[in-house]
């Protein structure tokens, strides 16, 4: 399928823009160990984090699901900014692709709130024309739904024209939903079986392989 110079493009933000693991993965702890759970490593959290809160949750803690929520966030408030760390390359591309008249947005399974005060604490604010987070829209990634609310700002709706770029299933699926292009961000393998059912169309192992495929994107039509 034809892919062409993008007229906006939607990030996911944790792995993708933002480093902040290892804030997520204390509170998760916090909540896990009050809940009588056993923790995650790192690794596992990494590896395992994908849905939102409110999707995720439920299922995990059953009815003290909003009180195992209630700890992960005061955890998670107490010291994500001091932790937070932009990804190698990240504000530059944002730079790059605001030069050249891309609306920007970003589409998270970070609770909103939180979200837009992580984007704040960066002074990364000024490039997007929306940052929607978990609880924003009517449901969460991978539902197309915050993909609508993040571009309409900008006066435009999900197309072939908007790249989402993400480094998981859930981004793939959600641009896929959208009808948008599927951008995978990182070094997953876009053959792994969690694409099985939402191949990326491109793959960016990293912010610098993103502005060259913005750049391929200018010149000419891609055939992936």
């Amino acid at each position: 399928m034809t892919v062409t110079r993008p007229a906006a493009v939607v990030f996911d933000w944790d792995d993708t823009l933002i480093d902040n693991w290892g804030a997520i993965c204390n509170a998760l702890n916090a909540a896990f160990i009050a809940m009588g759970h056993e923790t995650w490593t790192l690794a596992d959290t990494r590896a395992r984090v994908r849905r939102s809160l409110r999707d995720t949750f439920p299922a995990m803690f059953g009815e003290r699901w909003t009180e195992a929520r209630d700890i992960f966030y005061a955890t998670y408030r107490a010291d994500h900014l001091e932790t937070l760390a932009p990804l190698a390359g990240a504000a530059e591309t944002l730079v790059y692709l605001a030069g050249e008249g891309i609306a920007l947005a970003v589409v998270s399974n970070k609770t909103g709130a939180l979200l837009r005060r992580e984007s704040e604490h960066l002074g990364w604010d000024r490039y997007f024309s929306a940052l929607v987070g978990a609880g924003d829209a009517a449901a969460d990634k991978p539902d197309p739904a915050p993909m609508t609310d993040a571009l309409a700002p900008a006066g435009m709706v999900p197309s072939r024209d908007v790249w989402f770029v993400g480094d998981t299933w859930v981004d793939m699926a959600c641009a896929k939903a959208a009808g948008c292009v599927p951008v995978l961000f990182g070094h997953r393998s876009p053959d792994a079986e969690e694409f099985a059912d939402c191949r990326p169309e491109m793959v960016a192992l990293d912010h610098e392989s993103l502005a060259i495929l913005v750049r391929e994107a200018q010149k000419a039509h891609i055939v992936p």
